[in-house]
């Protein structure tokens, strides 16, 4: 005797249903991860946008102190 594979008859209404709560479910769940990446995105962000103007003002400063230097030295000798 050759084995029966299950079959299962669905209501096609129920059927419809339940792929929409899926599809929302999805659409709830995408959205969620869409905002906990934009956040990420924003201090990720922030954290370069932090390091870049101090790596600036640091340049800066050591421009400004050679420039010192450099005139000090034309003034005096």
């Amino acid at each position: 005797m050759a084995d029966k594979v299950p079959t299962v008859i669905v209501d096609q209404e129920d059927y419809r249903n339940i792929l929409q709560k899926l599809d929302e479910i999805e659409e709830k769940i995408e959205f969620t991860n869409s905002e906990i990446h934009q956040r990420y995105g924003k201090k990720l962000g922030r954290d370069i946008g932090i390091l870049y103007g101090i790596v600036t003002a640091l340049m800066v400063i050591l421009a400004y102190i050679l420039l010192a230097n450099v005139l000090g030295r034309l003034i005096i000798g």
